[in-house]
């Protein structure tokens, strides 16, 4: 990693978890209103963050070990890596879900905010490297987007 995007990642990791913390901690915070809320905010999060551990699981696995053999990413019978077939990353496409998930728990402006930057960002990796899958396999899937299904 470049040390330009080490000052860059700790300014935005450490700036939003600043920001959200001071607010989640503030005296004036307003807890959720339902535990309806609270459940389904934990499940989004939830269900976020094991799809992006199954897509990183098998991304690791999809290359011989000591090799750099590069094959076109496909689902592993995982269930949540059927998203390969819509997508390009869907480790993106999962961490978005997980950081809404954590807005909708939190019901803090900042936690949007970082979820939107941060997809913001992921979104442009995403284009980048699906345009190299393109490039790169002649056979790639066609119909695949580059992070969200059937948008872009």
């Amino acid at each position: 990693m470049p040390i330009n995007n080490l000052f860059k990642n700790c300014t935005y990791y450490w700036g939003f978890s600043s920001l959200i913390s001071y607010f989640i901690n503030h005296p004036l915070y307003t807890l959720p209103s339902t535990d309806t809320q609270v459940y389904v905010g934990l499940s989004i999060y939830l269900f976020g963050e094991i799809g992006n551990l199954s897509t990183h699981l098998a991304f690791k696995n999809m290359r011989p070990p000591g090799t750099k053999t590069r094959v076109i990413p496909m689902p592993n019978g995982n269930p949540f890596c059927g998203l390969f077939n819509l997508v390009s990353c869907p480790n993106y496409t999962y961490e978005v879900i997980s950081w809404v998930g954590f807005t909708v728990l939190t019901q803090t402006f900042f936690s949007g905010l970082f979820a939107l930057v941060g997809g913001g960002q992921m979104l442009q990796w995403a284009l980048g490297k699906h345009s190299n899958y393109k490039k790169e396999f002649k056979d790639y899937p066609k119909n695949r987007k580059a992070m969200i299904p059937f948008i872009i």
